[in-house]
């Protein structure tokens, strides 16, 4: 095996040579994904512990919202396992992944715009309770937490990107989850509105949530994750320390190419 192919195996490995703190939250065992003659996942395995900001990085196309369609529960994998605090949960529903302890929000924010902004926050609180008083105390502490509780009466239809984006956190930390998947939820906010979505990712964090984060803003990738996950055509291309993967040269030319990380 050439130098070359033996530092592609240990980037690739989720565990080869990286001292990773802290208890398994998230497994992906060999996932794959087949939509009739597409192979949009091939073989994936990445594992998430608790606490952890893994980014999840890739060109466009390469499977990152299929492989959080079939960790949540939007689809099943066509081969491969998915576990959940060592629980298979492949091919279950998502609202009982979401009972779990898994949370996701979306790429285009989804406020039911006719409720006010904090009944949409009660919709995650819901999965746990019926008790419409105890969704809106559970609502309401994570309007707080993501600035919004002064437009908690508000139609959610009138709020901003960005307050339509920390609206969609709030109502994913409303269902209480270990983990939570971001598909792109920094995208079309202004630096300012940025900086302070990555201060509520570290707040979660301390509370012991792990974070997947699919974001193609590098220097975002860089200033939060533990570790960076790559997808390539459907298959995982490299994993480790942000400072390590930027240099990996399958990376680069797959996905990085002109960025300019340090910007």
């Amino acid at each position: 095996m050439s130098a070359d192919e033996t530092n592609a195996q240990s980037v690739d490995d989720p565990d080869a040579d990286i001292d990773r703190d802290g208890e398994r939250i998230l497994s992906v065992e060999g996932v794959g994904k087949r939509f009739s003659g597409l192979q949009a996942l091939d073989d994936v395995d990445m594992t998430v512990n608790r606490g952890e900001i893994i980014g999840l990085i890739g060109p466009n196309g390469a499977g990152k919202t299929t492989l959080f369609n079939c960790i949540s529960g939007a689809f099943p994998p066509t081969s491969g396992t998915v576990r959940l605090d060592g629980e298979v949960i492949s091919g279950l529903p998502a609202h009982k992944i979401a009972r779990a302890g898994l949370a996701r929000t979306f790429q285009i924010t989804r406020p039911l715009e006719e409720l006010t902004v904090v009944e949409n926050a009660m919709v995650g609180a819901h999965i746990h309770t019926r008790r419409r008083s105890e969704a809106r105390e559970i609502a309401m502490e994570n309007l707080e937490f993501v600035g919004l509780a002064d437009k908690a009466e508000e139609e959610a239809g009138e709020l901003t990107v960005g307050a339509q984006k920390r609206l969609e956190l709030a109502r994913a930390v409303s269902t209480r989850p270990e983990i939570l998947l971001l598909d792109e939820i920094m995208a079309g906010l202004t630096p300012s509105e940025s900086n302070q979505m990555l201060d509520l990712f570290r707040q979660l964090r301390e509370r012991g949530t792990s974070l997947l984060i699919i974001e193609h803003d590098m220097k975002a990738i860089m200033n939060i994750s533990d570790y960076v996950k790559v997808l390539d055509q459907g298959k995982g291309i490299a994993f480790g320390a942000p400072e390590t993967v930027v240099e990996d040269d399958r990376v680069i030319e797959a996905y990085i190419g002109g960025f300019d990380v340090d910007a």
